[in-house]
């Protein structure tokens, strides 16, 4: 079932867990995904994003991920993550994805909300939802991030100022697979829940401890961004069966699938959204 970013967080933040987005770049990753979402009767939330297009253009990307949306047993969002570009997020609102983040986090505050405000419009034009970033969650290469931590008083002025269904923040997170151990600042989660009236996303869910995930939902977070775990074991599972029996490619996906699969049903039982499909409104 296709279905937008309201439909599946709104629930969620109501309910107090989370719902995952797994990046999918290709037809293993997507289908290891949604297996573990129909298994587990979850909503999920499932995309790519513009850093990936080298390894999944956009409009191949949404040939697959789509029709697979639509045909699923559980909500379904199709979801371009961290479009960096206005020409990006109106592509995908064109080809039929049903919820866009348009990251201007690294622009000015005014340059930011100017932006996102006109592509929210835009997007709720097409029925689609759109996610905004305040504060900058970078790529973990040794920065204090804090410098770059979202503040409570000014999401709340971003968010009313430009319409976001859903605010990715920087509360020490970071893309990629961690360098060092993250300290999550929950404290800061819970001011800005209780400043904002969307549902709060954490980036950069990969490598975080289940206490970080469990405290941060508690405290506030309803989507989680996960990618680097699922994409690692489906290389580690082919880099086994390669060399336990590979001869070809076909050998590969199916343990590639199997991978995907079982990493990402850890991740959503961990959420909390396992049996919560009933709990979303469906669109058809």
């Amino acid at each position: 079932m296709l279905v937008n970013l309201k439909d599946v967080l709104v629930p969620a933040k109501k309910n107090h867990y989370a719902v995952g987005l797994f990046n999918a770049v290709n037809l293993e990753l997507a289908r290891g995904i949604l297996d573990a979402a129909e298994r587990s009767g979850s909503p999920v939330i499932m995309g790519t994003a513009e850093v990936l297009f080298p390894y999944g253009p956009l409009e191949e990307v949404s040939y697959f991920l789509l029709p697979m949306a639509k045909k699923a047993k559980v909500p379904v969002v199709i979801h371009l993550d961290h479009g960096l570009n206005k020409e990006t997020c109106l592509k995908a609102l064109e080809l039929g994805f049903t919820s866009i983040m348009y990251d201007c986090s690294t622009d000015s505050y005014e340059d930011n909300v100017r932006k996102v405000k006109e592509m929210a419009d835009i997007a709720h034009e097409y029925g689609a939802t759109i996610e905004g970033e305040l504060g900058h969650v970078g790529d973990n290469e040794g920065t204090d991030p804090s410098l770059f931590y979202t503040e409570p008083e000014m999401a709340k002025d971003y968010v009313e100022r430009t319409g976001v269904d859903a605010l990715a923040v920087a509360v020490g997170n970071a893309h990629g697979a961690y360098k060092f151990p993250p300290r999550l600042d929950f404290e800061r989660i819970r001011a800005i829940a209780k400043e904002v009236t969307v549902p709060l996303v954490l980036h950069g869910g990969s490598g975080l401890t289940d206490h970080d995930f469990r405290q941060a939902i508690i405290d506030g977070i309803s989507k989680v961004n996960i990618f680097t775990d699922i994409n690692s074991a489906a290389a580690e599972a082919v880099m086994r069966q390669f060399t336990d029996s590979g001869k070809g490619i076909t050998d590969l996906i199916p343990a590639a699938v199997e991978a995907v699969r079982v990493e990402t049903m850890k991740k959503l039982l961990l959420f909390g959204s396992n049996e919560k499909a009933g709990v979303c409104p469906f669109i058809d």
